[in-house]
């Protein structure tokens, strides 16, 4: 937990990113003049490391910002490249900028990407020995250069496209054998094996330079087979088990996918069963490397392709014509578009099927279930293009195979990998519609898919692959086609854009229904939906569940399809906030169906409330609490009994729950929490709903469970504590007022003396949280329980906040303690003369004030940090809720004294250094300043402070942020009432460790003193306000540490440079008074060193207090702790040359030399000579020891 944090309820809900997608921001490349620049001076920073190194960030940050928009560079791109590549081709280059002009080369690639950038490498016969002559020169294991070489594999790949043959550039090679030149397609294989088994990037472009070279009509003749069979040994010999093992089949996968990609058909038919048969023994699937499965299944699907015969499937189904005029003309006929049926297509549908296909299918199904999403992606992709090439018969096989991956015995990536299968396969046009009926019935399934794992749950991924199943869909087909499904896939994705756990499943369902709206026109009330829920809207899940999901409702077709989900899906969730939230919307759903709720949901949940699982059971009593309450809601406004909805059987289920859960013993353990907490809400609920349960025994158990909760408090988890407390607190004040009461609204004299003797004991608890809890409670009675006991109870919370030894750390007990006062004082109202029993009278307002104005001085510490803010904002919103109050009732009783102290500690508290609770206690102070109603009496200085502070800072000024806080507190420092207790606020914030808060606040105490530097008077009192606060907080570290920081930074920056004109000026005589008695016998560290630092600041005051000054420095030169003596040291060195008017220029030298020479963290004996000396040359006598007490 945070310093200076309250505890926050357990189960909030989770705080979603609702980030907005920056999209398309840029309208052009701004750059390009200072790009061309910076190209230009390559030559001139090439040799200069720093110089190089700065161009290259400059020139990638210029380029990252079109990463999400590269096309704003396609028409500069071709001046880039050859600026770039002059440098290359210039035979006088250095190596040292050949290689940082390829590296920019690849930052501009690495941006557009390859593809789109080969085309603008030079590719004519005159480059290809260039080219290769470069390669000459590199260095494979060279891994600063890696770019170069990543860059001339590309270019090589472009190169490769002349349409010359590579045997017309050897020139005479066969007719001079004494020469060893090497024929220029041997070299270029060369190069491309070589750098397809390296480990860094250069290995996938060395995969696109094999697919360009081997495809070539010269060469696949020659070496294709020869490559192959090297690919496929070196894959062979391979192992997935060891780094270089990975890294080689890597390149050799590439390297054929590509092959296969880009070779044609009739030229890789003959090696494809081989490739298949050498891929299936390398035993991909099993290989951990996510890498190599994907390669795998890239590589398989092509060894389809290349199996089966190019072809457009005659069978499937289109939508739309390839003529965009034809399609609109048939769209303003009316007509459907559907392109004609070829008849040849049909007659092409017999022909036999390859023996390798089977084995391709296989591995593309298995592959939909990777564990992996890439996996998964690359084999749907594979399976619908296989199925396109397929005969209708043997593609309807392929469709059942991929459903089959719908079971529930398969795992999530099964799911997954099936949604994205069938979108692939829907969006080609090769789902038929008479497979839509049973797509669509595992479709809904995959859309509310959500298994359980330990403390989570998975499926998040198959629910966005559903949605974007429903979105290929809506593309694919025409309305008549999916008419029959639009009420179930409409309502699904409905509740998945409402009551969906993950926002980027809510925003695919928004964005799914969508595009159905648009493209197919039929889905209902859509048009009015998406403008409430659209993808932005959808992205707060508090807003979906408790508002949007409203005004869907409210369209019938919808309504009970949420309620439903609601019930059956969301109720018993993993996640508690959903849980909660879940109910809540119940309620909120129930005003549209209130018959429907009482008479089919309100059975199933209370069915639920005695489930084995207590996710169940804590979800089943949380929403009949909330479906009872909105029943009685309805009720209520007809003037009608809220049994008026519910039957007999159910009013005796819900008063059935607490004691079955007690009997049980379902309170018990860490799901005992849970049940607590829900019964509570039930409790809370059903006496709101006013339930005939008066007089009956059920809430004899339910006041049991309310008060063992809050007596057990200390045996609840921290984080669901707050929220148990809560819970309790809220049922007991519902239960009370509905079942405590006589038909006069009077107490029940025995349930009131049982219940306050009861709750007070309490609060005399050894255990802080059973304190916690019955304060609450106290304070959250109702009128007619407190009237006749209030004194008495007032007592008892003033005593929970009192601090003694025993309980000093119990600051939450007096947190709840004075927010109790406040409720009970609000609660009976103040009467001057009336009982004392009934109301605040004028004695127990007094004491009141005086409890709470004592804890705005708790500052109790333990390891969570300043737990005693908790305390203080407390009793600072206390403290105006009751001035508020009794300004409005009985403003004759607020005395001046009171107000001035009040004013005075909040004042105190906007000054001090914590943000939040500062900016809290600057909200309270002017509340109570501005406060009209009418306006709270005896406000010191009113008129100055409407001045200082006008009503437009109430909401203008960001009291958290100290740079707006800290000039305006410091003013308060002119006037006399005030100035006692900001200055000791400010001491706190200008001696502190947060570096904001101690420059603004220096900042601001400094403007003022300079403001001041004229007048004596002001100055005067201000140093005697400061000495006051020093006087009355020595050896209290929290205040006396930073005070002696905050004297430092004043005497260094001249605050008191008017006081150095006046010998012996009574302020530095007394402030050295009271930093000797701070510092003495201290061990504390810190404090010392500033001490030291207060004292050199203090040498510029003349008269015999300086002398006094420079004793005490040379006594900290033989202080115990070395540290403290070198500090001392240095520190006296520094004020020297600073002041040099305090030592005579005669011995100045001396003193400067003995200073700095000597080793003043050695031995005292030797140290205490060299201090002795200074003692002598600065006219200070030399102390002497003194022998301690019993010492011989």
């Amino acid at each position: 937990m945070a310093l200076g944090e309250e505890p926050t309820a357990g189960g909030a809900e989770e705080a979603e990113d609702d980030t907005l997608t920056r999209g398309a921001a840029l309208e052009a490349f701004g750059e390009s003049v200072e790009t061309r620049a910076l190209l230009g001076r390559l030559r001139a920073v090439h040799g200069d490391r720093a110089a190089r190194e700065v161009a290259e960030e400059r020139f990638r940050v210029i380029m990252d910002k079109y990463q999400e928009q590269p096309h704003l560079l396609d028409p500069h791109l071709e001046w880039m490249v050859d600026l770039l590549l002059d440098a290359v081709r210039d035979g006088t280059s250095a190596p040292a900028l050949v290689h940082l002009a390829f590296k920019f080369l690849y930052i501009i690639t690495k941006v557009r990407g390859y593809k789109t950038f080969l085309r603008l490498f030079p590719h004519e016969v005159a480059d290809v020995w260039p080219v290769l002559d470069m390669f000459a020169s590199q260095n494979p294991k060279d891994h600063e250069t890696w770019e170069t070489r990543y860059m001339l594999l590309l270019w090589l790949s472009v190169i490769c496209l002349i349409p010359f043959d590579f045997s017309r550039l050897d020139g005479d090679l066969l007719t001079q054998p004494e020469q060893t030149r090497v024929p220029v397609m041997d070299r270029i294989l060369q190069i491309a094996e070589s750098y397809l088994v390296v480990s860094d990037k250069a290995r996938d472009a060395a995969a696109v330079l094999v697919s360009k070279f081997i495809t070539r009509p010269d060469v696949k003749q020659r070496k294709m087979p020869a490559f192959l069979d090297w690919s496929l040994r070196t894959l062979a010999r391979s192992s997935f088990r060891t780094i270089e093992g990975v890294i080689t089949m890597d390149g050799m996968l590439q390297a054929l996918a590509q092959i296969f990609k880009h070779g044609k058909r009739e030229d890789c038919l003959p090696y494809a069963a081989t490739v298949l048969e050498c891929l299936d023994r390398c035993r991909l699937p099993e290989s951990s490397q996510t890498l190599l499965r994907r390669l795998g299944i890239k590589l398989v699907q092509r060894l389809g392709l290349t199996f089966l015969r190019p072809r457009v499937a005659a069978w499937r189904y289109q939508r739309g014509c390839r003529s965009l005029a034809a399609n609109l003309q048939l769209r303003t006929q009316g007509q459907s578009v559907q392109e004609p049926h070829d008849a040849t297509a049909d007659r092409d549908e017999e022909y036999d099927i390859p023996e390798g296909v089977e084995s391709v299918i296989g591995q593309l199904l298995v592959g939909l279930k990777d564990r992996d999403t890439v996996v998964r992606w690359s084999a749907a992709k594979g399976v619908g293009r296989m199925a396109g090439r397929l005969p209708r018969e043997l593609a309807d096989d392929v469709v059942g195979s991929v459903l089959d991956c719908f079971s529930f015995q398969e795992t999530d990536s099964s799911w997954h990998g099936g949604c994205l299968a069938l979108a692939e396969l829907g969006r080609r046009g090769l789902l038929l519609p008479s497979r839509l009926a049973g797509v669509v019935t595992v479709i809904l399934k995959a859309l509310t898919y959500d298994q359980k794992r330990g403390a989570c749950s998975v499926g998040a991924n198959v629910r966005d692959a559903a949605c974007y199943v429903c979105w290929a869909f809506a593309r694919a087909y025409e309305p008549q086609e999916l008419r029959p499904f639009v009420a179930q896939v409409a309502s699904a994705l409905v509740v998945a854009a409402v009551f969906d756990r993950d926002v980027n499943c809510r925003r695919a369902a928004s964005a799914a229904f969508q595009e159905n709206v648009g493209r197919q026109g039929t889905f209902p009330h859509g048009i009015d939906i998406l403008t409430t829920a659209d993808y932005f809207a959808v992205g707060n899940r508090s807003n979906c569940y408790l508002v949007i999901s409203v005004f869907i409702a409210g369209f019938p077709e919808y309504t009970k399809p949420m309620i439903d989900h609601l019930v059956t899906m969301k109720i018993n969730h993993w996640d508690g906030a959903i849980r909660e939230l879940s109910a809540k919307a119940l309620h909120n759903l129930t005003q549209q169906a209130p018959d429907y709720s009482a008479t089919h949901v309100l059975p199933r949940l209370l069915s639920m409330t005695l489930s084995p699982d207590l996710h169940t059971r804590h979800g089943a009593i949380l929403a009949c609490a909330e479906v009872t309450h909105a029943l009685y809601r309805l009720a209520a406004q007809e003037d009608r009994p809220v049994t008026d909805y519910l039957d007999e059987k159910e009013v005796q289920g819900l008063k059935q729950i607490q004691p079955q859960l007690c009997d049980r013993q379902a309170y018990r353990g860490l799901g005992g929490e849970l049940m607590r907490q829900a019964v509570c809400v039930l409790i809370e609920k059903l006496s709101l709903s006013k339930m005939p349960f008066r007089g009956d025994a059920v809430t004899d158990g339910w006041q049991w469970l309310i008060d063992d909760t809050l007596r057990r408090l200390h045996l609840v988890s921290g984080h669901a504590r707050q929220q148990i407390k809560d819970a309790a607190v809220s049922a007991l004040a519902a239960l009370c007022r509905e079942y405590y009461s006589t038909e006069q609204g009077q107490a029940d004299p025995v349930v009131q003396e049982s219940l306050l003797e009861r709750y007070l004991a309490e609060l005399r608890s050894p255990e802080e949280m059973t304190r916690c809890g019955f304060s609450s409670a106290l304070g959250a009675l109702p009128g007619f329980l407190l009237r006749g006991r209030v004194r008495q109870v007032l007592a008892g919370l003033r005593a929970v906040t009192h601090t003694s030894p025993e309980d000093v750390s119990f600051a939450e007990s007096r947190r709840d303690g004075l927010k109790a006062i406040a409720r009970v004082c609000k609660t009976v109202g103040v009467r001057a003369d009336g009982p004392a029993e009934e109301a605040v009278c004028r004695e127990d307002l007094s004491q009141t004030f005086s409890a709470l104005l004592g804890c705005m001085g708790d500052y109790t510490t333990d390891s969570r940090g300043d737990v005693g803010a908790w305390v203080r904002e407390a009793a600072m919103t206390s403290l105006m809720d009751l001035m508020l109050l009794v300004t409005q009732s009985q403003p004759a009783l607020l005395e001046a004294h009171v107000c001035e102290r009040v004013m005075c500690c909040v004042a105190q508290q906007a000054s001090e250094k914590i943000d939040r609770f500062r900016a809290r206690a600057a909200q309270v102070f002017l509340t109570l300043l501005h406060f009209d109603g009418p306006p709270v009496p005896h406000v010191p200085h009113r008129e100055e402070l409407e001045k200082l502070f006008p009503r437009s800072d109430v909401a203008s000024v960001n009291w958290n942020a100290p740079s707006q806080a800290f000039p305006r507190v410091t003013r308060l420092l002119g006037l006399p009432t005030y100035r006692y207790h900001v200055l000791l606020g400010l001491a706190v914030s200008v001696g502190g460790l947060t570096e904001s808060t101690v420059r603004h606040s220096t900042q601001s105490l400094f403007e003022y003193m300079k403001g001041i530097q004229r007048d004596p008077q002001a100055l005067e009192s201000f140093s005697g306000t400061l000495l006051q606060v020093f006087e009355d907080n020595l050896l209290n570290d929290r205040v006396s540490v930073p005070l002696l920081k905050t004297l430092d930074q004043m005497l260094a920056n001249g605050c008191f440079d008017v006081f150095t004109w006046e010998e012996n000026h009574p302020f530095c005589v007394k402030l050295l008074a009271l930093c000797k008695e701070e510092l003495a016998k201290s061990k504390d560290v810190q404090k010392l060193r500033s001490g030291v630092a207060v004292f050199c600041g203090m040498v510029q005051f003349c008269g015999d207090v300086r002398r006094k000054v420079l004793l005490q420095l040379l006594l900290l030169l033989c202080h115990p702790f070395p540290l403290i003596r070198k500090t001392t040291a240095s520190q006296v060195y520094e004020t020297l040359l600073t002041y040099s008017d305090v030592v005579g220029a005669d011995v100045l030298g001396e003193v400067m030399a003995v200073l700095s020479d000597t080793a003043w963290d050695a031995d005292l004996p030797a140290v205490r000579g060299q201090r002795n000396r200074l003692c002598d040359l600065l006219g200070v006598p030399r102390p002497q020891l003194v022998a301690k007490p019993g010492a011989r």
